[in-house]
């Protein structure tokens, strides 16, 4: 049986990766901060900005496995959407303390662990290298996701790690996004809310199942790489994207 250790399982992407991975026969491992209600997954609830959350939390999740073949780091938070110069420091800090800190915390954990783990997928985002308006926050923490990525690759030799940004999904975080989001100074509100109803947009489920497909081929780049789903699985639109303005 294959074991997957995924954060943020409580809701959005994480609830689907959990839900798709437990119905594949997989032995699913939560962390998440309200809980996760799924049946046949064990969950652990666990606050990832503190030390010692993480770790009860993990040490109770791993104490009977002797490997893990999939860890998704996927807890993160929005922030503050608009300009940069708007957004008060103090929540900028709450953002990198959840999207990266959270995540060196867990993987320091298991490099003490000392037991072997085959792939690490960490959810990026578009936004990491974009740089359009009013990413804020969020940009900049996926930009650092993606370099903690590369660092770590030369730390865990025998895992295969990625940054991943699975394309946009439709949760009730693109509320924020779509519905709350100044338009003037958020550029991609209105591509995004133009998305949302079409297959550019999918649900937690399909977009889970599109993740799952391309981790054989996330394998066949350098570990420590930033891979965007979309330029697997839909080149033509990934070109769109990324084409320079």
């Amino acid at each position: 049986m294959h074991t997957a250790l995924i954060t943020g399982t409580s809701s959005g992407f994480g609830y689907g990766l959990a839900t798709i991975l437990r119905d594949r026969g997989w032995q699913v491992l939560g962390c998440s901060r309200r809980g996760c209600d799924l049946v046949g997954v064990t969950d652990q609830r666990c606050d990832l900005r503190d030390d010692a959350s993480v770790e009860s939390a993990l040490a109770a999740l791993l104490q009977a496995v002797d490997t893990v073949d999939l860890v998704v780091l996927n807890a993160g938070v929005l922030g503050p959407i608009g300009d940069l110069t708007d957004a008060p420091l103090a929540a900028l800090k709450e953002v990198m303390e959840v999207n990266l800190w959270a995540n060196k915390r867990v993987m320091d954990w298991l490099h003490r662990w000392q037991r072997p783990v085959e792939q690490v997928v960490m959810i990026s985002s578009g936004a990491a290298v974009l740089g359009n308006r009013g990413w804020s926050g969020y940009g900049l923490s996926k930009a650092a996701l993606n370099m903690l990525a590369r660092l770590y690759a030369h730390e865990f030799p025998r895992t295969h790690i990625s940054a991943v940004a699975p394309g946009i999904i439709d949760t009730p975080l693109m509320d924020q996004l779509c519905d709350d989001a100044v338009p003037e100074s958020f550029a991609a509100g209105e591509r995004l809310r133009g998305a949302r109803g079409t297959e550019t947009m999918p649900g937690p489920l399909v977009a889970a199942e599109r993740l799952i497909s391309i981790l054989p081929a996330l394998k066949e780049r350098a570990s420590g790489s930033f891979v965007d789903l979309r330029e697997i699985l839909d080149p033509a639109g990934y070109a769109a994207l990324y084409r320079a303005p």
